[in-house]
């Protein structure tokens, strides 16, 4: 590694933890990406098990770090850089990282990484479809509302709980507490 002079070990751990999760992010959107979609524009949304982890690992400028990676890595897995899918990607992911990390710094005590999951895969979702009704498709963007809901709700809950196991169970994820 080279030596910038002016970081802190505690802050280069932190930046290679952030550059791991994006890489972890990225490896899991193409995985994601390789899945047969139950509706367009529905993913299951395994990239954001890296910003679950991150959420409880980091401060918020790093998760948001985690969070621009996983978006430009998405954009250039699915060649949706400069689209309107892009956009939507950018805006959901942050509005959700930034109710995640809301969520995680007010109420931590009383929280999961289930309900943390949950509320970030709505609010995203919520974005989106907002997005769509003044982006793409007008006020019938509110029709596929509902659905959106469902399979957002269903897959925050599953990232959530997969995540929360994780980060109970993993010898890595003791390890990287000592680190940082």
């Amino acid at each position: 590694m080279i030596d910038i002079g002016f970081m802190d070990a505690k802050r280069e751990e932190k930046i290679k933890l952030v550059s791991f999760l994006g890489a972890v992010s990225l490896f899991l959107s193409a995985i994601d990406y390789m899945i047969p979609r139950p509706m367009p524009f529905v993913r299951l949304g395994l990239a954001n098990l890296s910003i679950l982890l991150a959420i409880k690992l980091l401060e918020p400028r790093y998760v948001f770090l985690v969070v621009l990676l996983k978006v430009l890595g998405q954009g250039l897995i699915q060649g949706s850089m400069f689209s309107y899918v892009f956009l939507f990607s950018l805006t959901g992911s942050f509005a959700s990282g930034f109710v995640m990390i809301f969520l995680y710094r007010m109420v931590e005590r009383w929280i999961t990484l289930v309900g943390i999951g949950l509320m970030g895969a709505l609010t995203s979702n919520i974005v989106q479809v907002v997005l769509a009704r003044f982006i793409v498709f007008g006020k019938s963007a509110w029709y596929i509302l509902p659905p959106f809901l469902i399979m957002g709700s269903i897959s925050g809950f599953l990232l959530g709980g997969v995540a929360e196991v994780f980060w109970r169970r993993s010898k890595w994820v003791k390890y990287v507490k000592t680190r940082l």
